[in-house]
């Protein structure tokens, strides 16, 4: 970092470019006090939170298709970008440029390689290998957009330095399953995963869009309504999920809203409306987190990004879960016909690219998806006898939560895809992407039935960024994509009465492991995924799949 004048505040986090349109950006740092925040001009003041300081900064009267480098000033002194850093300078690059327009994408990311427990044998993170490939290529190489699908940190599976900051923190020893329990321990994980000098200067130079998944909150988060009646009992839980919906709007979701949508943000003008930094926003966001997690339809965690002809709509499939069981739903009512508007009116604009942004994967390995349409099927038809409890026990245990095992939205978010893919909303876009996240693999699917779609439907799933997935999870999953498995579980359901989906899919690519992210290459109606890994006892990311999803 450039060197702070005496008593000058400091950067602690950050730059992150967080939302860019063409003509306008959002900068967010954390500083260690109370200070101005100043960005190519522009101005904010920070607000506290829990002793902790940030800012955004919103930056207007950009040009399209133009590149601006950067700094960022706290109190006047300037302090980012560092001096002598090895990376390019950072800058606001906004979409309406010629050429190519490419999105990096992926999920789950445990810690950073100098923190992880080298006894866990994790291969080396592949958002660190990637930001050291691209900061070496010229600058229309670069992603135009990163979007990260959820588990950005992980609050249930801490690294042995988080543990020894909390043996100090708590006055006792830290067991090796520990978990952080409130805001400032969420603080921590964040700290520790965006200091990583590459990472650090992808998020600082790269638009990012984000949304969580379980692990930024608790393992099997929302899997059902029995869950949420264990974990709601617990006097813990209070401020633990506090914690995490305080942090996760503070660190993510604020920055994934546009200029106007902030002016429009009830709980973002009540933090402003608190005026200097003196006025902590701890009750303002305590109690946004509190309706977030009791009465989820008054908080909405999905929204909209424009790209040209591109368009992303990213939906929030945890926190905003209908989990009574006879009504089990992935979003209630009013926000799915929210996501279902956003749909036609990218169709009616004559968007190219439709993207869907969710963290749990909509098309899963056949018999993945057969085993938890059968098990919903159970949990509904036997809630409240020992065979309900028995499905619900087999449910949490396996992870049975992803969209096949809410029916009637995986067929509902079927069903506006093929609509828009039939051009019964406008003009019928190329690709109808789904990207995804949570399972640990990657692969690449197809919609082919029903047939007649002017548009191809696919599901792109990149997981994880920096973790792995154990011998037996790879060994299941690629059972689950085998014929014979397709068909005994298709068997199993159907001896259940599991209503079964007009969707059908077949896989086109994978399963891939090992640290991965995915690339979107989009040229007008072209569209392209590409894919990269990192394995153990190899150095950087190595491509192995181009694959063609639509041709001009």
């Amino acid at each position: 970092m450039p060197p702070s004048e005496p008593n000058s505040p400091a950067l602690v986090l950050g730059p992150l470019l967080r939302h860019v349109d063409p003509v306008s950006a959002t900068v967010w740092v954390e500083a260690d006090r109370a200070c101005d925040v100043e960005v190519l001009g522009s101005r904010a003041r920070t607000f506290s939170v829990g002793g902790h300081h940030y800012a955004l900064v919103v930056i207007e009267d950009l040009e399209p298709g133009s590149t601006t480098p950067y700094d960022v000033h706290l109190d006047g002194v300037r302090v980012w970008p560092p001096l002598r850093s090895p990376f390019p300078p950072s800058r606001i690059r906004t979409p309406g440029h010629q050429g190519e327009f490419r999105i990096a994408f992926g999920s789950c990311r445990y810690a950073t390689p100098g923190t992880v427990d080298t006894a866990d044998h994790i291969p080396p993170d592949a958002l660190d290998c990637y930001a050291e490939r691209i900061a070496g290529l010229p600058e229309d190489r670069w992603p135009d957009a990163l979007v990260l699908l959820g588990d950005q940190v992980y609050a249930d599976e801490l690294t042995p330095p988080t543990r020894s900051w909390l043996r100090v923190r708590r006055g006792e020893e830290a067991r090796p399953d520990a978990q952080v329990g409130d805001f400032e321990e969420y603080t921590r994980l964040y700290a520790e995963s965006w200091t990583d000098p590459p990472v650090r200067w992808l998020l600082s130079t790269v638009p990012s869009s984000m949304i969580f998944d379980d692990h930024e909150m608790i393992d099997d988060w929302n899997t059902s309504a029995a869950w949420r009646r264990e974990v709601t009992g617990q006097e813990w839980w209070a401020a633990r999920i506090g914690g995490g919906l305080v942090s996760y709007w503070i660190y993510q979701h604020l920055g994934n809203l546009s200029p106007q949508e902030l002016s429009e943000n009830k709980t973002w003008q009540a933090v402003l409306d608190l005026g200097a930094d003196d006025d902590d926003a701890w009750p303002v966001l305590r109690e946004m987190a509190e309706a977030a997690d009791t009465e989820p339809a008054g908080v909405r965690w999905s929204y909209v990004r424009h790209w040209g002809n591109a368009r992303l709509i990213m939906i929030d499939s945890r926190a905003g879960r209908v989990l009574e069981e006879q009504e089990r739903r992935m979003l209630d009512d009013a926000e799915f016909d929210w996501v279902e508007a956003a749909m036609r009116q990218a169709a009616e604009e004559g968007t190219q690219h439709l993207i869907v942004g969710t963290s749990l994967p909509w098309l899963l390995p056949h018999a993945i998806h057969n085993i938890e349409r059968w098990n919903e099927t159970l949990n509904v038809r036997h809630e409240g006898t020992w065979r309900g409890r028995l499905a619900e026990k087999l449910r949490q245990a396996a992870d049975l939560e992803h969209w096949a095992a809410f029916g009637r939205s995986f067929e509902r978010l079927g069903r506006i895809l093929t609509s828009v893919g039939r051009g019964e909303h406008g003009p019928a876009p190329a690709t109808a992407l789904v990207l995804s996240g949570d399972v640990h693999h990657a692969y690449a699917a197809e919609l082919v039935e029903p047939g007649g779609l002017a548009t191809r439907v696919h599901q792109l799933t990149v997981s994880p960024l920096h973790n792995q997935a154990p011998h037996p999870i790879r060994v299941g999953f690629r059972i689950g994509w085998s014929r014979w498995a397709k068909g005994l579980t298709r068997a199993v359901a159907r001896m259940a009465k599991a209503q079964p989906s007009r969707f059908q899919w077949e896989k086109q690519a994978g399963p891939f492991f090992g640290n991965q992210i995915g690339e979107l290459v989009l040229s007008g109606r072209e569209a392209r995924f590409q894919l990269s890994v990192t394995e153990l006892g190899q150095d950087g990311v190595r491509q192995v799949l181009d694959m063609p999803l639509a041709d001009g």
